[in-house]
């Protein structure tokens, strides 16, 4: 750090992982600038976790007035209207809100906020428009975007992006991908009235997550009435009236009035000038760090989605927090990506932390399963047709609980619990010896006591 530079670090990309490196080194004496060419708060604020979670809502209170019959509340079905624009008016409202929260902390701790495109044009300078900045330590975390295959009519695809400001809904919609992210947004168009197909080139989707979990939700979200088409994939795809006309991978040819790809996201890098200042990067085109975020270039760090790590907010919220505590804090500090708790929320949701039950084999563990399947309290009495699914791994030797995984209402909310529980090293002991909530369907996982393999 020198008084000759302008900053001690320049930031780029105001996502979560930025913004929370930012603030944490100027509220460590650091002078600090954020340069953002978009949008405060990244993808998870504006077109990801927070919006699609707020349709997520939306699109469940359908059952909620369903279920309500059976609890002895009349709601006619006729006198019950959905306003789609009302939805996403209140959603940008509420991001608007965020928005300036987060302007707000970055200047509350002294960032200096610049609106541009940022170009690094030097090991210790960035340029944004005709101006240029100089730092100790540059920044990148510009995140990621998503990628629509490069098929055919692929302009007429819309990404996730697209979907959070769509003018009014279809009646029909496909779906194209088998991630977490496709697969929350057929629940949420499904969960609004739009008839939906979800379509996957592989076998099952959700890969990397447990595969009972992956078997189980296949019945849920039939229930639902999501059309699930596996080993299909989109070929082409052109206008046809008011819809699309598209061309499946089995010859097939179907009509639909909205296709989203959730095909996967690249690292968001063009244009930066990385490639001139010799900053490597992987085959899956990332940049290259390594376990400290340190890229080939000594003043010139990257992290969050753009190094290709679980793209997840927490992660680049930690990320921030230990790189910050690397550059002006004690110069300790390092990530550890074991158990990160996740989940999926479709209907039911998904939630999940540590090994699947394939992992922990393929690490030698032996293991013992725990698995529960029931009828969740609620339904006795709405009628409706779902089931939840709990699974505990455990490894025989040392009792260690090494994964716990859950579909069912409130996944996500139970297993952030007991990802304090694998961080922490319990065992099954552990988790006998606890005594559970009743009724709830948490409690479920401290009272497992059969073993089913």
């Amino acid at each position: 750090m020198t008084d000759s530079q302008d900053f001690d670090l320049i930031v780029i990309g105001a996502g979560s992982g930025g913004v929370r490196l930012a603030r944490m080194s100027a509220q460590r004496g650091a002078r600090v600038a954020v340069i953002e060419s978009r949008y405060l708060g990244g993808t998870c604020v504006n077109v990801g976790c927070v919006p699609k979670k707020l349709f997520v809502y939306g699109a469940h209170i359908s059952e909620d007035l369903e279920d309500a019959a059976g609890y002895g509340w009349q709601v006619p079905r006729s006198d019950v209207k959905f306003d789609w624009p009302t939805l996403v008016a209140n959603k940008n409202a509420e991001i608007e809100r965020l928005n300036g929260i987060y302007r707000q902390l970055l200047e509350g701790a002294g960032v200096t906020i610049i609106q541009g495109t940022a170009t690094v044009k030097g090991p210790n300078t960035v340029t944004v428009g005709e101006r240029e900045l100089t730092a100790a330590h540059i920044t990148v975390a510009t995140g990621s975007w998503p990628s629509i295959p490069d098929v055919p009519g692929h302009e007429l695809i819309l990404s996730s992006n697209e979907m959070f400001y769509l003018p009014q809904l279809p009646r029909e919609a496909i779906v194209w991908g088998g991630g977490y992210i496709a697969v929350e947004f057929a629940g949420i168009l499904a969960g609004l009235g739009v008839e939906t197909t979800l379509m996957y080139r592989g076998e099952l989707f959700l890969r990397g997550f447990d595969d009972d979990i992956r078997r189980f939700l296949v019945g849920e979200l039939e229930k639902k009435g999501i059309h699930l088409r596996f080993n299909t994939t989109i070929n082409a795809v052109e206008e046809s009236g008011a819809g699309y006309r598209v061309s499946l991978s089995d010859g097939g040819v179907v009509e639909t009035g909205l296709v989203m790809a959730a095909t996967g996201r690249r690292a968001l890098t063009d244009g930066l000038g990385l490639d001139a200042l010799g900053v490597e990067f992987t085959a899956s085109g990332h940049i290259l760090v390594d376990e400290f975020f340190q890229t080939s270039v000594p003043s010139i760090t990257a992290l969050g989605d753009v190094i290709g790590t679980p793209q997840l907010t927490p992660v680049a919220l930690a990320q921030g927090m230990v790189l910050s505590s690397r550059l002006f804090g004690d110069g300790k500090g390092e990530m550890d990506y074991r158990n990160i708790p996740t989940a999926v929320f479709c209907h039911p949701n998904i939630g999940t932390v540590g090994l699947t039950e394939a992992e922990a084999r393929e690490a030698n563990h032996k293991v013992v399963i725990y698995r529960s399947e029931f009828r969740p309290m609620k339904h006795t009495l709405s009628g409706r047709d779902e089931r939840s699914l709990m699974k505990l791994i455990v490894d025989a030797e040392d009792d260690r609980v090494l994964g716990a995984h859950m579909v069912g209402p409130d996944a996500g909310e139970i297993i952030q619990g007991l990802g304090v529980a694998l961080k922490a090293g319990a065992t099954k002991a552990d988790f006998d010896s606890t005594l559970g909530i009743h009724p709830t369907s948490a409690e479920e996982f401290v009272t497992m006591r059969v073993p089913v393999g």
